[in-house]
């Protein structure tokens, strides 16, 4: 996908990431709207051989727990704790706090979780702080080269800035990528991206 031309531009010549956020979220509503129901049970439901060459023996794997429209990473959560590895889900005492994960131990019945401040399923109050060591993460868009649009908030930037040596791998709908996407410096690149139909990476 290329960036459509009608996306507003700062005076510096980059692209605007609210505007750019807007089109790709519009388009990752319409694309798995028109997924059949057959189809949505089956995408991503084991991962790929390349991505679990990145995921060293016994590592802690972070994931996410996936808005409506999001690339659902519930069935490599399941995957991972049958292998063995203990399991993270992102953490929030309050909307403005930042954003620390917890352990997960549940993945099948998922009792060990309650609401939290952004609507989304957590760890509970008394779950322990467990830093994961591969992160899954979700995205609004991301290159081919794999530089990653999130939501905005900055909060797994931020994560990745305070835990340089953990791995970072995007899930994401084919829908999702761009040719090129604006960068800061506080922008963290991904290590891999999977989508449906392939994976990007590994980056050096």
């Amino acid at each position: 996908m290329v960036v459509p031309p009608h996306l507003s531009r700062h005076g510096n010549g980059t692209l605007d990431k609210d505007a750019l956020r807007k089109e790709l979220r519009m388009r990752r509503r319409e694309h798995v709207a028109a997924l059949p129901p057959s189809m949505q049970a089956l995408v991503f439901h084991r991962p790929p051989a390349p991505l679990l060459e990145l995921v060293p023996e016994g590592a802690r794997i972070g994931l996410y727990r996936a808005g409506p429209m999001e690339a659902p990473p519930a069935s490599y959560a399941r995957f991972f704790f049958e292998r063995g590895h203990a399991l993270s889900l992102p953490r929030f005492e309050h909307r403005a706090a930042p954003m620390h994960f917890a352990a997960f131990v549940d993945p099948f019945e998922e009792c060990d979780l309650e609401i939290g401040p952004f609507g989304l399923l957590q760890p509970a109050a008394d779950a322990p702080v467990a830093t994961p060591e591969v992160l899954i993460v979700p995205l609004v868009g991301f290159t081919a080269e794999g530089q990653r649009l999130g939501q905005g908030g900055g909060h797994y930037d931020r994560w990745f800035a305070a835990n340089p040596g953990a791995r970072a791998i995007g899930l994401a709908w084919d829908c999702q990528l761009v040719g090129t996407l604006p960068t800061e410096a506080h922008d963290h690149p991904l290590d891999a991206v999977v989508t449906p139909t392939r994976i990007y990476g590994p980056f050096a």
